[in-house]
């Protein structure tokens, strides 16, 4: 008996004494079996002992179906597995997940409660033990689970949403989270991660644009590496602490017509290439990508499921990529349902498949057709083995076949521990935006507060945005605020003010609006709270039912307007009129016009979602313990009738209107401080060079104000004069600093050659000779500029 077998029998709750199956002990000499030899060897000899049923059950993955491998209790059972899957299986969708077969979002849905640590860990131990000792060939299975922004599982460490993270603007911050989620996921069982979300977000009124890194294809690449080596290190073998990433969603999907989500993305090659390729492109060239999965939209008549010029031309030709393609969750049969491409589930197999589709998730509900599809010589076993062979490199790389067991005792313990929770608070005060300061209202003296009212539901009642589960804690701001005036020693009242809808459950399909009749009677209570306050801190802006992944016609979440929703407004203008000093707090998902805070407010933070600590990190930033320094990974638009509204557009753009401003709100890359920076011109180390040479630019940064604080410097180039149409500006690097009163830091950039590139009008990318104009500055307005000559 091997020390790894030995240890899962004594350490694994409720498994030990379960005798070891004659199919186990025949393969134990197999050369597949042996860790010593490379992974291809391994590959071919068990690639060669399997049978075409054997190859397809490889391709496949079960969620809904979960319940024909399930007792009455929803607990794995190994006899009806053997019975529902006798030539074993693939992939497991969301081993926490205990919906018993519900079409239901991740995390938490209102109803059952998913799995715990232990329970996730005992449930993963029983199915990976049955696929190994009890299937022909013992081949493990991929365990997948959601990890927007920390893993979504019950307990489990919650941080900023996405937009949240990519608004610190810090590559190092964003590598910690993932981290922490790989390792909260591991220590469960879990070994793929459907994450990382590197879609180009350029329209906010789609409601997963809280799950991106913005509206920026370098600001989307450089933070989506960073999660990725968080996730998956930086070796193709896979450590004990980390899992295989999934990059989504291939691609278009942050610009969909209308604002819908899936809507068609009709953008031209050239606007993929330019805008939506180059995150997917840097993430699959520079880290371990393990899956890709294709986006739910069509482009040019085409779904991406269907897109062999997509999922082949491009991402394994063009790019290289050698890992395995999934599915999003009913892509295939969407393929029927909604694009009307196909008309069964054996001619949407047969598009999916040629297009380049290498497992279905979340259910097989058609790659069960490709036995059929073999025998009809419509697709050939070398096809499928093609598939396989990814498929088990990935799965000797995981190294499961060595330890496909986890210690089921110790996943708590190693859940939500000090060190994640203490992050997790970090970066709740690194990802907020400082919007407006007048007269310095920012940051809060408690000796000068005096009566302090705190208005908002959802100053109580935390949202923490899509894609979570209920995690161990949420500190709510009343409580961050409590804890606050007890330590200092000042007055805290709470009115509700306005509730937006009577439930926030992300999961949950009805979204029923709180009558404006209740919101006038909070309002009234509110203004008259207000009266005896000298303090009104107002926590405004969306929950989880108000901006969210619209996934079915009965499960919307994309908005027709960006405006504050429901009675929102009316409150703040009832506030505003009292004269009071006002802070207004934001938790929110999507960029909101907020045109009335933006007049009247005497100071607005944009804290996005925040996680967890919201609270504690809240009165941190309020207080000045902690010193805004995030930056708007978005525009933010006055109205929908400015969109599109992104900072990087063509210059025939944004003439102008009648009757209104083309200028965002806040523009992209925005952000202040209770401090202030000056940012020199940028310096040229070489003001002339090669179109195939690279140079430095250095920029001086200095803190001119009397507080420790965080600025990021951000570069950008545009082309002056070029062959094709180019952007205005380009964000091409960035660095965050924090620096003391009074120090100056000099900060030093590449400019190479992938920085100049375009396309030019035969789609190749090349530098042309002539000048750039090389910007630098706090965001992507305020900006100071060199001259550099490519030759």
């Amino acid at each position: 008996m091997t020390n790894n077998r030995r240890q899962f029998l004594t350490s694994m709750t409720g498994l030990a004494g379960m005798t070891v199956l004659p199919a186990f002990a025949a393969n134990a000499q197999a050369p597949y079996k042996n860790p010593a030899l490379p992974v291809e060897k391994r590959v071919d000899d068990l690639l060669g002992r399997m049978t075409l049923e054997e190859k397809i059950a490889q391709m496949l993955c079960t969620w809904q179906a979960k319940t024909e491998m399930q007792d009455a209790k929803g607990e794995f059972s190994a006899d009806k597995a053997q019975k529902a899957y006798p030539n074993g299986l693939g992939m497991i969708a969301r081993p926490s997940d205990r919906q018993l077969g519900q079409a239901a979002g991740a995390g938490d849905t209102g109803g059952v409660k998913n799995r715990n640590a232990l329970e996730t860990a005992i449930y993963v131990n029983a199915a990976q033990k049955w696929a190994v000792e009890q299937t022909r060939l013992g081949i493990p299975m991929f365990m997948h689970e959601e990890a927007l922004h920390g893993y979504v599982a019950r307990d489990a460490t919650c941080f900023p949403q996405a937009i949240g993270i990519a608004s610190s603007f810090d590559t190092d911050l964003t590598t910690k989270i993932f981290s922490v989620a790989a390792r909260e996921m591991r220590v469960r069982g879990a070994n793929l991660a459907l994450a990382p979300v590197v879609d180009v977000a350029r329209e906010p009124r789609w409601g997963r644009i809280e799950e991106t890194y913005g509206e920026d294809p370098y600001l989307c690449g450089e933070i989506g590496k960073a999660a990725i080596i968080g996730f998956a290190g930086t070796s193709p073998k896979l450590g004990k602490d980390k899992v295989f990433v999934t990059l989504k969603h291939m691609t278009g999907h942050g610009q969909p017509e209308s604002g819908t989500n899936i809507g068609p993305a009709e953008v031209s090659e050239r606007t993929l290439r330019e805008d939506f390729f180059p995150p997917f492109e840097k993430a699959i060239k520079e880290t371990n990508v393990g899956c890709v999965m294709p986006s739910y939209n069509e482009i040019g008549g085409v779904p991406s499921h269907a897109s062999h010029w997509l999922l082949h031309k491009v991402l394994r030709e063009e790019w290289g990529f050698k890992g395995i393609t999934v599915s999003d969750y009913f892509g295939i049969n969407e393929l029927i349902t909604r694009h009307k491409l196909a008309a069964t589930p054996k001619e949407a197999a047969l598009r999916a498949i040629k297009a380049g589709v290498d497992v279905e998730t979340p259910d097989g509900l058609a790659y069960k057709e490709l036995g059929a599809l073999v025998k009809e010589k419509r697709v050939s076993e070398a096809e499928i083995n093609v598939v396989v062979r990814r498929i088990l490199t990935m799965k000797f790389q995981s190294g499961l076949f060595e330890q496909p067991y986890v210690d089921a005792n110790a996943a708590d313990s190693l859940t939500a521990t000090p060190d994640a929770v203490a992050l997790a608070r970090l970066a709740a005060t690194r990802t907020p935006v400082l919007l407006k300061n007048d007269k310095g209202v920012l940051p809060l003296d408690g000796k000068k507060v005096g009566k302090v009212l705190l208005i908002g539901t959802h100053a109580k009642d935390t949202p923490i945005g899509g894609y979570s589960d209920i995690p161990r804690h949420v500190v709510s701001i009343h409580d961050g605020l409590q804890a606050e005036a007890k330590a200092q020693g000042f007055s805290l009242a709470y009115s509700e003010g306005v509730r937006i809808t009577e439930s926030r459950v992300w999961g949950a399909d009805e979204i029923k609006f709180t009558p404006p009749e209740v919101n006038a009677k909070l309002i009234a209570e509110a203004v008259e709270a207000a009266k005896s306050a000298d303090t009104i801190i107002m926590v405004l802006g969306d929950n989880e039912q108000t901006s969210r992944e619209a996934w079915a016609d009965n499960h919307l979440g994309d908005r027709e307007s960006l405006d504050l929703m429901g009675q929102q407004n009316d409150l703040a203008r009832a506030i505003f009129a009292l004269g009071k000093p006002t802070v207004v707090f934001l938790l929110n998902g999507r960029p909101l016009s907020i045109n009335l805070l933006a007049e009247k407010a005497d100071a607005i933070i944009e804290g996005w979602y925040m996680g967890q600590e919201t609270g504690y990190a809240a009165a941190d930033l309020l207080f000045g313990r902690a010193n805004p320094g995030g930056k708007l990974p978005v525009s933010i638009a006055r109205s929908v009738g400015q969109l599109p509204i992104f900072y990087n557009h063509k210059p025939s753009a944004r003439r102008g209107y009648i009757d209104g401003s083309t200028k965002p709100l806040y523009p992209f890359g925005f952000g202040l401080s209770y401090t202030t920076f000056a940012i020199s011109e940028p310096r040229l180390a070489k003001a002339s060079i090669g179109v195939n040479e690279s140079t430095k630019v250095e920029v001086d940064v200095t803190n001119t104000g009397k507080r420790t604080g965080d600025e990021v410097v951000q570069i950008y180039i545009r082309d002056d004069v070029s062959s094709v149409t180019r952007p205005v500006l380009e964000l091409k690097a960035f660095r965050r600093v924090t620096l003391q009163p009074g120090e100056k830091r000099t900060l030093s950039f590449d400019i190479k050659p992938s920085d100049l590139w375009f396309y030019n009008t035969e789609m190749k990318r090349v530098v042309e000779p002539g000048s750039f104009t090389i910007h630098a500055g706090p965001d992507s307005v305020n900006l100071k500029s060199v001259k550099l000559m490519v030759s």
